[in-house]
């Protein structure tokens, strides 16, 4: 069941004409499902209380729900009531700051004209000088086009913003890589491969986000084959790195080896697809991809490039059928598909000692108490559960090994080595069920996966 968050935060001002009322404002609030989190007296005087209640809601539904059973009681009046995680977002996350002082005439003559010129005219004769003379060689475009945001859907550049905001102070926060959210008013391939083609002088690497399968799959190939940079498409590779790093801990946990078990992947757009290509790569011989028609196959005329080629290196066994037929006899299933999906039938057919990663957003594939009754290892997109598979794991320290070492383009050889090296914060003796993967304020995880990545490069 979905659980109270500071996703939906909302602080409560509250009018009492007895002071005394405050343990009954507490007690409807409480009995109705919310955590107070903090309680303010903001006016106080004799009959007359005013104050600012702070709890954690479960959606915007409740939080009217509890809007409603203040005003309810006798001697009681909601002045207000504010979302916090909107008043976080006023004016957005972000900002321009300056690495240099602007106090004096000899610093605008250095950082702006006349000296810029003497900057400008050093790349011009030495193009490949923008990386250490510009923000180029700390910059990383984050780029959408809104269609396939978080579990929203195609909802638009503009409400992507938000999104993409957050994924840059995350990006400055974990690796100090300075992100610019480019948030494109098309959803047409070519008018997306050709904007990031002209804005890419300015950065070091691109970071695609959000953008709907199978479409994504052709724009970072075309921008791949065009750019002198780095592109990485986070809901595909990013989200492949972290499962194989938290899979291969589950893995030790239930005792079993990579290459001797049996993998499923429910669902099959732009992270299924890259997680198979990372699994496969890694050594794993059994693995079956199951999409809304059934277990994938290379007979399937239906299929793009991307998830043909996924058909045409897994399935050994030649299984046919849909999800139940997969599951038989499965070690570990991993969910990047919608909730509801995993039914508690599917997971009994499954081997002793499995692994599930329901990883659907914000809803799971399957609630986790159900997915603990008949696995030893279960884990979520979500932060309220153990073993959260989250990106933020990857892509700050990725795009910091990147930059770091003046990379061109992105190998499964990286992936590889950012997985293992993300696999091995987690020390064998605190290794367990509820206990795979490193929190993401972990400060060893950007350091270890940046210096895998850069030893990649090096050993390529």
């Amino acid at each position: 069941m979905p659980q109270p968050s500071a996703s939906f935060s909302v602080t409560v001002r509250v009018e009492l004409d007895d002071p005394r009322g405050i343990a009954e404002v507490t007690r409807v609030l409480t009995e109705r499902g919310a955590v107070i989190t903090a309680l303010d007296t903001i006016e106080s005087r004799a009959g007359h209380l005013v104050v600012d209640v702070t709890c954690n809601a479960v959606d915007e539904v409740h939080a009217d729900e509890l809007h409603k059973a203040l005003d309810a009681l006798e001697g009681t009046r909601v002045r207000a009531m504010s979302d916090r995680t909107l008043l976080l977002h006023l004016g957005g996350v972000l900002q321009v700051a300056s690495k240099v002082p602007l106090r004096t005439r000899d610093d605008l003559s250095m950082a702006y004209t006349p000296g810029v010129a003497r900057v400008s005219e050093a790349i011009r004769n030495d193009p490949a000088a923008a990386r250490n003379l510009t923000i180029r060689r700390n910059a990383v475009a984050v780029v959408t086009d809104g269609s396939a945001v978080l579990g929203l859907g195609n909802i638009g550049p503009a409400a992507a913003l938000p999104v993409m905001e957050g994924k840059a102070i995350l990006f400055k926060r974990f690796a100090d890589v300075d992100a610019w959210p480019l948030c494109l008013a098309t959803q047409d391939p070519d008018e997306i491969v050709r904007a990031v083609e002209i804005i890419a002088p300015v950065f070091g690497g691109i970071n695609l986000e959000d953008i709907a399968a199978p479409r994504c799959f052709e724009i970072e190939r075309r921008l791949r084959e065009r750019l002198d940079i780095p592109v990485f498409h986070d809901d595909q590779h990013g989200t492949a790195i972290v499962v194989l790093a938290a899979l291969l801990n589950a893995l030790r946990v239930v005792g079993k080896r990579l290459e001797d078990v049996r993998i499923v992947i429910v669902g099959l757009g732009a992270a299924g697809v890259a997680i198979a290509r990372l699994l496969l790569a890694e050594g794993v011989r059994d693995l079956i991809a199951v999409d809304v028609d059934g277990i994938v196959t290379p007979d399937d005329p239906g299929l793009d490039p991307a998830r043909r080629e996924i058909a045409e290196a897994s399935n050994p066994r030649n299984i046919r059928g849909d999800l139940p037929e997969a599951m038989e006899g499965a070690d570990a299933v991993i969910g990047v598909s919608r909730r509801g999906v995993l039914k508690a039938e599917h997971l009994e057919r499954m081997a002793p000692r499995s692994v599930v990663f329901a990883l659907a957003n914000p809803e799971p594939e399957v609630d986790p108490e159900i997915a603990r009754r008949f696995a030893e290892v279960v884990a979520t997109g979500r932060s309220d559960e153990p073993n959260q598979i989250n990106n933020v794991l990857v892509f700050p320290g990725f795009f910091r090994g990147l930059l770091d070492a003046n990379a061109r383009e992105i190998t499964l050889a990286m992936e590889r080595a950012a997985a293992h090296a993300l696999a091995a914060i987690v020390a064998p003796d605190e290794l367990s069920p509820a206990y795979i993967v490193p929190t993401v304020f972990n400060p060893r995880v950007a350091p270890a996966i940046a210096k895998a990545v850069a030893g990649a490069i090096t050993d390529s």
